[in-house]
């Protein structure tokens, strides 16, 4: 279970935060366990990204623990990737989460994952995080299917209509095949 994947650029600004309040999760769970929503103000959700944001910003590591929580991070040009989790998620699992989410949108905006382009396609972006997460649940972790099912069709995928020949033969059959199915229909009452 994910509790938020966050992107913020380099100078601690959000560009895109997603915090997942699944409804899946078991209410009788163990003290030790994280709250159901322990971000529920704007207010906490901006203080927990500048902690991370500070906590991360001099870190070499790929993954630490910030209040109670599993924080997996990779930085690209000029902005960094944030997947948040319980501690007791499997961080495997979390970091292979995190790859294919960075590597589909990285696939998405053509190599260059950077905050312009990020903001200039976030609509792609955010597909793409629905696409790998829904409600907490991790759905994929193969950033090629990701990319593939939110990728915008190719320009010259689309039906050109000049290809298209009309002459009196076609518009004669047509008129013909109406003319029979309005007939058919007239018949049947």
């Amino acid at each position: 279970m994910v509790t938020a994947i966050i992107l913020i650029d380099n100078d601690s600004n959000r560009l895109l935060a997603k915090y997942y309040h699944p409804s899946h999760q078991d209410p009788k769970a163990a003290p030790s366990s994280p709250p159901k929503n322990p971000f529920p103000t704007l207010k906490d959700q901006r203080a927990f990204e500048a902690s991370i944001w500070e906590k991360t910003r001099r870190q070499q590591t790929d993954i630490l623990v910030v209040d109670n929580l599993c924080v997996l991070y990779k930085h690209s040009l000029d902005l960094s990737f944030f997947l948040v989790a319980p501690l007791a998620e499997n961080e495997l699992m979390l970091h292979a989460t995190l790859s294919a989410f960075y590597d589909a949108v990285a696939m998405l905006l053509r190599h260059q994952v950077e905050k312009r382009s990020i903001l200039e396609n976030l609509d792609l972006v955010v597909l793409a995080l629905d696409e790998t997460i829904d409600n907490g649940i991790v759905l994929e972790t193969d950033p090629v299917a990701i990319a593939s099912r939110v990728s915008r069709p190719k320009p010259d995928a689309a039906v050109n209509l000049s290809d298209i020949q009309l002459n009196e033969q076609s518009i004669m059959q047509a008129f013909t095949t109406v003319r029979d199915k309005i007939g058919q229909r007239i018949l049947q009452g």
